[in-house]
């Protein structure tokens, strides 16, 4: 027997898997493939206080073990999300969810944060200062100040623990954790996606609407769990790590990093049931290794 519990900000969720935003919309579609319970969480889709169109499509294009994505945060606007989405989401999904944020100035952030933070089903904010789709949030996602000015925004306004999701295109990543940490943060979100593109070459244009995107997926998983690790060893609140997670073993290393829990992204698009897959495969992998608590390996590498 083991025990694949994990503790954020003093919540248990009874295993790390967290279905990431921007690849699990609000859980409605996710949910025709199985039983959303199964998951520790999910972060929902990112929600921005007025409706959003999103960006000109195509929005994904394939890379090489990984995708290309450019969605531009297409969402209906808070107010629709928390009096429509959510009621629907209760009647399937039974636990706390991660309410993940956007907006294009700090007051944004705080008053979207400022509505979610109401809502029974949130058990985290997470705060998306990582998006170059967002006015504002590219100078948020690479400006430590800016982003700490986000942090204290919404802490002001919110008393559920709040996430800070970063963007690994920085130049020091640990100087952005550290600046919200100060700022208030009860936790980080890292990575999101890396800047990427593709080019259709008998069009000779780039296949994107919006010409570039984020990257993700398998790929990327080495260059993630370096950045978890640094990160995580340098502050001292929760680090929730994203970036290629497709296999239980992915999990461990993350774990292993530094990660008190994972996001898993980009393989939701390539497989819907990748999170009920990684669920049920945890438990053998830490027979495998001898894990037997799986919260007891956080950090250890």
């Amino acid at each position: 027997m083991v025990d694949t519990h994990v503790t954020l900000c003093g919540q248990t969720l009874e295993n790390p898997v967290i279905g990431s935003a921007g690849t699990f919309g609000y859980g409605e579609e996710m949910s025709a493939f199985y039983d959303l319970n199964v998951l520790g969480s999910f972060s929902c889709k990112g929600t921005t206080l007025l409706p959003r169109e999103g960006n000109p499509l195509p929005r994904i294009a394939e890379g090489k073990d990984g995708v290309v994505f450019s969605i531009g945060l297409e969402n209906p606007g808070v107010k629709k999300v928390v009096e429509e989405i959510f009621p629907r989401v209760r009647k399937f999904y039974h636990k706390k969810i991660f309410a993940n944020c956007c907006g294009s100035t700090p007051e944004e952030f705080a008053q979207v944060a400022q509505i979610m933070d109401r809502e029974e089903i949130v058990g985290f904010l997470e705060i998306n200062v990582s998006c170059p789709n967002v006015k504002g949030g590219l100078s948020a996602a690479v400006d430590p100040g800016l982003a700490a000015e986000v942090t204290r925004a919404v802490k002001k306004v919110t008393r559920k623990p709040v996430f800070l999701k970063l963007s690994p295109n920085v130049t020091d990543i640990v100087s952005m954790a550290k600046a919200v940490e100060e700022a208030g943060a009860d936790g980080i979100t890292l990575v999101n996606g890396f800047h990427g593109m593709r080019i259709d070459l008998r069009r000779r244009k780039p296949i994107l609407g919006a010409k570039k995107g984020g990257y993700g997926g398998p790929a990327i998983f080495p260059i993630a769990l370096a950045l978890v690790y640094d990160v995580a060893h340098a502050v001292k609140i929760p680090v929730i790590g994203i970036g290629g997670v497709s296999t239980p073993e992915d999990i461990l290393e993350m774990m292993m990093a530094g990660a008190s829990a994972v996001e898993v992204g980009s393989m939701n698009l390539v497989d819907p049931l990748i999170g009920k897959k990684l669920v049920a495969g945890l438990p053998e992998a830490m027979e495998k290794y001898g894990i037997v608590n799986l919260a007891s390996i956080v950090g250890c590498a």
